[in-house]
């Protein structure tokens, strides 16, 4: 590898320039004097001391004391790279430790601050934005459900969603989860829906599909709503937004508008025919 290539690498791992070329020089393994290392790496030789030193400090060199001069020596690379490797990582545990001491007294914080703030209502929570935080408080409530479970879906999430493991978890301890899926009119897109439903039915999902529009709703046991406010595939999905409304007459009245558009709804096999 050319010594300029090289040096580049070193640099890019945290070396300076200087060091990154004192320590191409070393390599040839033989004994070299400071002056020598100087005028081999091309640098200033009023700055190759503090880098030796800096190496022999670090264990990178060893320092070779002779009769008139210093000599350095580098030692095996492989045992450079387990004392930066050590240091690596006693640097990132230190790192780690004070990252978690430091949000650990944040979160108290804000956890005792946040307590003394008058919420006109808990129990609606608007979220913005394409993040994980949307779909990690949808998981939530899924895992905390108990008894049933009743969703819409838009035809871009019945196509894209997988089969959740919470989902299935949920039906073998006993909870009832219904949804209704969306069909479209394009033939692909309802195929793939069509599979996708298919799956869904074996894990014990009930449902059925919808050639309506219907709203992106999922309600939990009777008590809280999910909405997505922004179905709209023009939406950016920065601009995207969900509701959830922890309300038990509310979520009755949805979990009735649900079962009235259950009712309206065909099942898998009735399409099957209806599309031959």
């Amino acid at each position: 590898m050319k010594k300029e290539i090289l040096i580049e690498r070193l640099k890019s791992l945290g070396f300076k320039e200087y060091e990154s070329k004192v320590l191409v020089v070393l390599l040839n393994g033989n004994p070299l004097s400071a002056s020598d290392i100087a005028k081999e790496a091309k640098i200033i030789r009023n700055s190759i001391y503090d880098i030796l030193k800096s190496f022999v400090e670090k264990g990178y060199c060893n320092e070779i004391e002779t009769n008139t001069i210093l000599n350095y020596q580098i030692i095996d690379p492989a045992v450079i790279l387990d004392k930066i490797t050590s240091d690596y990582k006693k640097s990132f545990n230190r790192r780690m430790e004070s990252l978690t001491e430091t949000f650990g007294e944040l979160q108290s914080i804000y956890k005792a601050e946040s307590a003394k703030v008058e919420v006109p209502d808990k129990s609606i929570q608007l979220i913005r934005g394409f993040n994980k935080h949307r779909e990690e408080k949808y998981i939530e409530l899924v895992r905390s459900s108990g008894k049933e479970i009743l969703g819409m879906y838009s035809p871009r999430r019945a196509v894209d969603e997988t089969v959740s493991q919470d989902a299935k978890n949920f039906i073998k301890k006993g909870g009832v989860l219904r949804s209704i899926y969306q069909l479209t009119k394009d033939k692909d897109l309802d195929d793939q829906l069509l599979r996708a439903c298919e799956q869904f039915a074996k894990t014990g999902e009930e449902l059925r599909l919808s050639d309506f529009k219907i709203p992106n709703m999922t309600v939990f046991d009777s008590e809280t709503v999910f909405l997505n406010l922004s179905n709209d595939k023009s939406i950016p999905k920065h601009k995207q937004a969900d509701l959830i409304i922890k309300n038990p007459d509310y979520a009755g009245h949805m979990r009735d508008l649900f079962l009235g558009y259950w009712e309206k709804c065909i099942l898998i096999d009735d399409y099957k025919k209806r599309t031959k």
